[in-house]
């Protein structure tokens, strides 16, 4: 729209304004014309007494209406940009001055367009308008008390909603498929919904950061009782280690558990038994739930088929009604067809009948000619006497006449003959139209029964739908049933998923004491080989002392002979004896020389691999550092490629158009110049990152290089070091040989005792699992039996998925019966190893008493 009050307009300089420049081509082709008053009107501009002429327009040769054409497309495209209501044309003031604006005149335009009034009217309305479900879905929040239970329509429960929230009746409207709101009510609901869900949000949070400060608060509450625990173990047993009597119950504890493995194990076979007579009893359990499960499915399969049968029976009634509606309307379709074919017949019945009756009196016209003609047959007859020269030609007459009448009764005949036709035509015809009134008739008694039938059938349907509300109204009551199943069936599937996972650890944990049991075995052969290797030692000790009680007695003889010869070597052995200290006294001062050479070894070799680390740090910083100077680089470089591109771009413009001024170009090429001048700079700054990275690196090679060299001095260092001390162990190791093979023996004996009170402790472990598992199998059998009786009492609802439900539960029983009995033979063979392992074990106690003896 446009301004509607008084517009004021300035005619001042109006055709210098619009006048559109011309092309000069055109201009000198003008001058250059014949006719002199053309030449005179584009003569060239006169010059002025300085000589200088007056200036012409720009080159740019762009008209006024090309400029009005270019704003008009500007607006349209802006216009097309957006998605306005309305367009409204508003000058600000009336000086043409940016930041003005005349109140008044904005005002009065306003009132002129019509959009005050326009918003006085929306005020008075109501023109925020929501559908009740998304006003019920969006605004629920607001008042959720006032929400009834279960189902309700949009329109009750947006009701309830405003005045919950006592919100002006005067302000909003009910409809019949939408509320209808006064201007702002909207913004003042959506202001509530927003501070309802900051409190909401709110509460959340502080639920969350409570739970999670209490979360934290007890796993600290736990670790320092767990630390106060650990300690007062620890100084426990830091005060009972060394007390003989504990050491004696530590010692004595493994015995005492032998007497009660006995016992274990007649405990042991007791249970296996009762596991066997209850996984028969599962068995036989088992055989009753297939045999009702094959009677469930069979009754699933019947019901299955009745269900099938009904779908049958209602679909073929639904086609039957669908092919008597098509008939009806075939029907119908075929009485039209025949009305129209009797109008049909009726009208050529009344043609043939105006035909008859043009015939009839042409029939009649002809018998009148008759007469007529013997009529004047008798006149001939009489007037015969009176005319014989007439004769002839009176006979010819007749003769001819006679021809005439043959023909005419011919043509009597013919109409004899037509009007027969027509009127075997028209009984021909009214036998049709009887027999189509008869069929009319069959029609009509058709189309009752046929309503009969629908009526019937719409009976029946009634019923049918009666009787499929119950059954959705029994399916909905089945659904909630098989919905209460399957929270059961999931509870249980959570349950066998914790029996699966118990079971997988029961498996690691005889895997692992398999491993223990056949560690120990090999354990158990190394200390019978090593014990028969300590016998041969024994025996060739004993030997060697038989030889050295013999030598005694001759080195007691030899020594009463060398008494005197010692007191003379009294001398020579303390001189010995200091050269043995003096010895010492120089390996004690290499052990420390080669000590504080590793230590210092090791300090060089801790510096070097700091300072390697630290270069490596600052390296790895500064390639980083040059990767990101790099990548901001190459950023610029395109940035500053895409901006030349650009600039190329409008040079090439610009060199298109002729009208672009030269200090446009001016710039651009110092522009370029600029950008040639930045992208040097970035090659140059990449360049010295590419050189001072290099440098880096092959710092960092050199770093390397020094430390491995660092690190193979340290080696040869610790490998003399490690020579040296096998050279001075090598003497001690000689010495303490025999004491530390008794020790090893005793050691790997008490360490075997320790093995078999674990594995007499995982034996019950094992045991406990397997009474777990067991209690596991009678919990999953109640379970099964609770969703039998659930099942018979609950009806025939859901039967695939209860049957799938079985068939897990059947597939879960018996996958835990088969690892109940693989952790019945587990169990057998671990008793069976421990035996083996009490039989070694006693053995090698009896060899070692042997041995000590």
């Amino acid at each position: 729209g446009h301004y509607a009050g008084a517009v004021p307009y300035s005619i001042t300089g109006w055709l210098d304004k619009n006048k559109d420049p011309l092309n000069e081509t055109v201009v000198a082709l003008l001058v250059e014309s014949k006719d002199p008053l053309i030449g005179q009107l584009f003569q060239a501009a006169p010059a002025d007494a300085s000589g200088k002429t007056k200036k012409k327009k720009s080159s740019a040769f762009q008209t006024i209406s090309a400029t009005h054409r270019e704003s008009l497309n500007k607006l349209m495209k802006n216009l097309y940009t957006t998605h306005p209501h309305f367009v409204r044309c508003i000058i600000p003031n009336e000086v043409k001055t940016p930041g003005l604006i005349d109140a008044d005149l904005v005002l009065n335009q306003l009132q002129c367009n019509g959009v005050l009034e326009g918003i006085r009217i929306c005020r008075k309305g109501f023109p925020s308008r929501i559908v009740y479900s998304e006003f019920k879905q969006r605004y629920s929040i607001l008042a959720p008390n006032a929400i009834p239970q279960g189902f309700c329509e949009g329109k009750q429960v947006t009701e309830k909603i405003l005045l919950a929230l006592q919100m002006d009746t005067a302000e909003y409207k009910l409809g019949v498929t939408k509320v209808f709101f006064k201007a702002g009510v909207l913004g003042t609901l959506e202001d509530i919904r927003d501070e309802r869900l900051s409190i909401i949000v709110s509460l959340f949070q502080a639920h969350i950061r409570g739970y999670m400060m209490r979360r934290q608060y007890k796993k600290l509450n736990d670790q320092r009782t767990a630390l106060s625990m650990i300690q007062r173990n620890i100084r426990k047993w830091l005060q009972m280690k060394n007390w003989q009597w504990w050491k004696l119950y530590v010692k004595v504890k493994p015995l005492l558990n032998i007497a009660r493995a006995e016992d274990e194990m007649k405990l042991k076979e007791e249970e296996l038994e009762k596991t066997k007579a209850e996984l028969a009893k599962i068995e036989k359990i088992k055989k009753e739930l297939e045999e009702q499960n094959v009677t469930l499915m069979q009754q699933k399969n019947d019901l299955a088929l009745q269900v099938s049968t009904n779908d049958d029976t209602q679909s073929e009634l639904e086609e039957k009604v669908e092919n008597l509606i098509h008939q009806k309307v075939d029907h119908e379709a075929q009485i039209k067809e025949m009305e129209e074919r009797l109008l049909d017949e009726e009208d050529s019945a009344a043609h043939l009948s105006e035909l008859k009756k043009k015939m009839e009196a042409e029939n009649a016209g002809l018998r009148d000619n008759i007469s007529d003609l013997e009529s004047t047959l008798a006149k001939s007859e009489s007037d015969k006497t009176t005319k014989d020269g007439q004769i002839k030609t009176l006979q010819d007459e007749a003769a001819a006449q006679d021809e005439a009448i043959a023909k005419l009764q011919k043509a009597g005949k013919n109409l004899d003959e037509n009007v027969k036709k027509t009127q075997e035509a028209l009984q021909a015809e009214e036998d049709k139209v009887n027999h189509l009134t008869k069929l009319k008739g069959k029609l009509e008694a058709t189309l009752d029964e046929l309503e009969d039938n629908l009526e019937r059938e719409k009976k029946v349907r009634a019923d049918t739908e009666k009787a499929k509300r119950k059954v959705e109204q029994d399916l909905k009551a089945s659904q909630e049933n098989c919905e209460e199943l399957e929270r059961n069936k999931r509870d249980l599937e959570d349950n066998c998923r914790k029996k699966e996972v118990e079971i997988k650890n029961l498996n690691a944990k005889l895997e692992d004491e398999q491993s223990l049991v056949a560690s120990l075995q090999r354990k158990i052969k190394e200390l019978q080989a090593r014990i028969e290797e300590l016998e041969e030692e024994l025996e060739a000790e004993r030997a060697n002392r038989a030889k050295v009680e013999k030598q005694r007695a001759e080195l007691n003889r030899e020594l009463e002979e060398l008494g005197e010869r010692l007191d003379e070597a009294g001398g020579a052995t303390a001189a010995q004896m200091e050269l043995n200290k003096k010895r010492e006294q120089e390996l004690l001062r290499l052990r420390r020389d080669l000590d504080e050479q590793a230590m210092q070894n090791e300090s060089t070799v801790a510096s070097l691999r700091k300072k390697a680390q630290d270069a490596a740090n600052e390296m790895s910083d500064q390639i980083d550092q040059l990767q990101k100077v790099k990548s901001r680089v190459e950023k610029e470089k395109t940035q500053l490629k895409s901006e030349v591109e650009e600039l190329n771009q409008q040079v090439v413009y610009a060199s298109k158009n002729k009208g672009m001024s030269e200090q446009m170009s001016k710039k651009v090429e110092s522009q370029i110049n600029e950008l040639n001048d930045q992208l040097d700079t970035a090659n140059r700054n990449l360049q010295d990152a590419q050189s001072s990275k290099a440098r880096l690196q092959s710092e960092n090679s050199e770093l390397g290089r020094q430390l491995e060299d660092a690190e193979s001095q340290v080696g040869s260092l610790t490998k003399e070091r490690a020579n040296l001390h096998s050279a001075v162990d090598d003497l001690k190791h000689n010495l303490e040989d025999e004491t530390r093979a008794r020790q090893k023996v005793q050691s790997e004996i008490r360490n075997l005792q320790a093995d078999l009170d674990g594995l007499r402790e995982q034996l019950e472990e094992e045991q406990e699992a397997k009474s777990d598992l067991q209690r596991q199998l009678s919990r999953a059998n109640a379970d099964a039996q609770q969703w039998r009786t659930k099942y018979e009492s609950e009806g025939m609802a859901r039967a695939d998925e209860l049957e799938e439900a079985k068939r897990r539960l059947q597939a879960k029983l018996q996958e835990a019966e088969q690892e109940a009995e693989t952790a019945l033979g587990k169990v057998s063979q671990l008793e069976k190893t421990k035996s083996r392992l009490t039989g070694e074990l006693e053995d090698a106690m009896i060899d070692c008493e042997r041995a000590n003896s």
